[in-house]
């Protein structure tokens, strides 16, 4: 069943994310999807597709946890969220605070903002 609302569609996206379910997360993006994060260029359209392909392909785990997700008065959805990357034996866990702007049932524009510095500091923690 597709997602209803906004919220919904972001929700359906990470689920996909963290099932390293590809296809499915593609399909909640529109075609001239603009990826921002914090310090790196944006990536659109079909630069985002390729980065979400590679992911499973270089063995990258993706987690998603600790959330709270909110419709914003102006339409767009706020997703705040513990993200983990996990790579071989790396692994980073870092605050995330996303904001989307979603279109006709596809996110059109994925903003994550984060400190880089937390990013780059979990990967040197010992677990």
């Amino acid at each position: 069943m597709a997602p209803t609302s906004s919220t919904q569609v972001v929700e359906s996206l990470f689920a996909a994310l963290v099932a390293n379910d590809v296809t499915g997360a593609n399909a909640l993006l529109a075609d001239d999807v603009a990826w921002l994060n914090t310090g790196l260029p944006t990536v659109r359209g079909r630069g985002v597709r390729r980065i979400l392909a590679a992911l499973p392909k270089l063995r990258v785990r993706f987690d998603a946890v600790d959330h709270v997700i909110t419709h914003q008065i102006d339409g767009s959805v706020r997703f705040d969220r513990r993200d983990t990357l996990s790579w071989g034996p790396f692994s980073t866990t870092f605050f995330v605070s996303g904001t989307f702007e979603v279109r006709d049932g596809k996110v059109r524009r994925w903003d994550d903002r984060y400190r880089m510095g937390e990013v780059l500091g979990g990967l040197f923690r010992r677990r």
